[in-house]
């Protein structure tokens, strides 16, 4: 049992290690009840789980574009220590994408990079609709978090890899790790240097922590919750309590995401 497990049972939270999560959203979800979907209840949260910064897209911005990405907006520029957001794109409408890719460059203090749902928008990642995303984000060097889950004909290994095969530039996270298909998640670390593994969903299969670990190390990993779908606390204990080193934990939980971020440093 390492210290900061210690630490994270005795405290239910770090004092020297600031978490960052990389993969969260905000606001109501249809059909779905979540307690804390706000940016003022989110922000208290944080603070009770030791959560330094949070990257997330808000459902809106992802599902009604007419809202478009003004909550991510909103919601940085009140609490610019806690949020940062990532331009949520929704390639079913062309003219709301090319308007928020024009205008990017004019909320760089709001944006890290672009988030993509492939599954929920039922358009797979190689389709021709989302050239201009990947072009934007090859060209400006941006990071791409996009959902991904095993098998499935949207966002799964085959399409996934179309992408790294195409686009050296761009930072690609891959959001759920390719659920289930962990083989390919690890193989495609192996083989791209631009892509990195998100922790989000895949506490329910022992041990996969643990075998990404051990099969490409830590450097590439990202811890992610899908906050305020899951619990930080829980998500965090899960990690600590995986059995992996310190120093791996540290670079999960905050290290590689402040690198690729620039945030603070």
């Amino acid at each position: 049992m390492n210290k900061l497990w210690k630490e994270f049972l005795k405290k239910g939270k770090l004092e020297d290690c600031p978490v960052i999560d990389i993969h969260c959203h905000m606001g109501l979800f249809y059909g779905s009840h979540m307690p804390y979907t706000d940016p003022d209840t989110m922000a208290k949260r944080m603070e009770l789980a030791g959560v330094k910064l949070i990257v997330f897209c808000h459902n809106y911005a992802l599902l009604y574009p007419e809202e478009g990405n003004k909550y991510n907006i909103e919601a940085v520029r009140k609490y610019p220590e806690k949020f940062k957001a990532y331009c949520g794109i929704n390639p079913n409408y062309p003219e709301v994408v090319e308007k928020d890719l024009s205008t990017f460059d004019k909320f760089r203090d709001v944006y890290v990079g672009l988030k993509l749902l492939p599954d929920y928008h039922k358009i797979p990642l190689s389709d021709k609709k989302y050239k201009p995303v990947f072009e934007f984000a090859d060209k400006n060097k941006l990071i791409v978090l996009t959902h991904t889950w095993g098998r499935s004909i949207y966002d799964g290994a085959d399409e996934v890899e179309k992408i790294l095969k195409k686009y050296k530039n761009l930072i690609l996270i891959l959001g759920h790790s390719i659920h289930g298909d962990w083989e390919k998640a690890i193989e495609f670390v192996k083989k791209y240097e631009n892509v990195c593994l998100e922790l989000c969903a895949i506490l329910d299969e022992r041990g996969i922590i643990e075998k990404f670990v051990y099969e490409i190390g830590s450097d590439r990993i990202l811890f992610g919750t899908d906050f305020p779908w899951f619990n930080h606390h829980y998500y965090i204990g899960a990690l600590l309590g995986s059995g992996i080193s310190e120093e791996d934990c540290r670079k999960i939980l905050y290290l590689n995401a402040n690198k690729i971020l620039k945030i603070f440093e």
